[in-house]
């Protein structure tokens, strides 16, 4: 597993990289899967302004950051100096099922259908699905039929926007 230091330089080298494309870095993995070890660079559009459309990260966006996140690497050894083993570049979108994290992607993603998780539970209730509402005063707002859930965010595991069709 590569150092704690390399990964945080390596991400920011796939941010410059995004950068030039009007992306941003959502994730940086590197882990063991069956196919072996891949470095897994996960892409996001910053948030669109009011009244914009929002925007996804397309295909093209990912072969193009890949491209020349590849050619960063093979430049510039000590971005992969500890990683000490071969290992796979993907870059990829968080997808239509993306984790939400922290306050702003709540707030980014109101109205859309999610799926939360609380490691604590909530009124009896650890698992909650619904159209977010909106954040107040710490906690996300949740509306499930007609009943609004309240979940403090401090006890939220995890989240994941839901796929609308």
């Amino acid at each position: 597993m590569p150092k704690h230091a390399s990964l945080d330089r390596l991400r920011e080298a796939a941010a410059r990289v995004a950068g030039t494309y009007g992306l941003e870095i959502f994730d940086v993995q590197f882990r063991r899967e069956a196919s072996g070890w891949v470095l897994r660079v996960i892409l996001d559009r910053p948030e669109s302004r009011p009244g914009e459309a929002e925007e996804t990260v397309g295909i093209e966006d990912c072969q193009r950051v890949s491209h020349d996140l590849s050619a960063v690497l093979d430049v510039e050894d000590d971005l992969t100096a500890g990683f000490d083993r071969g290992y796979t570049l993907e870059v990829s979108s968080p997808g239509l099922d993306r984790p939400l994290r922290g306050e702003a992607d709540f707030r980014r993603f109101a109205g859309r259908l999610t799926k939360i998780v609380t490691g604590t539970p909530v009124d009896g209730q650890s698992h909650f699905a619904g159209r977010l509402s909106g954040v107040e005063d710490g906690h996300v707002l949740v509306t499930e039929g007609r009943r609004v859930h309240r979940v403090p965010i401090a006890h939220i595991k995890r989240a994941r926007l839901d796929v609308e069709f």
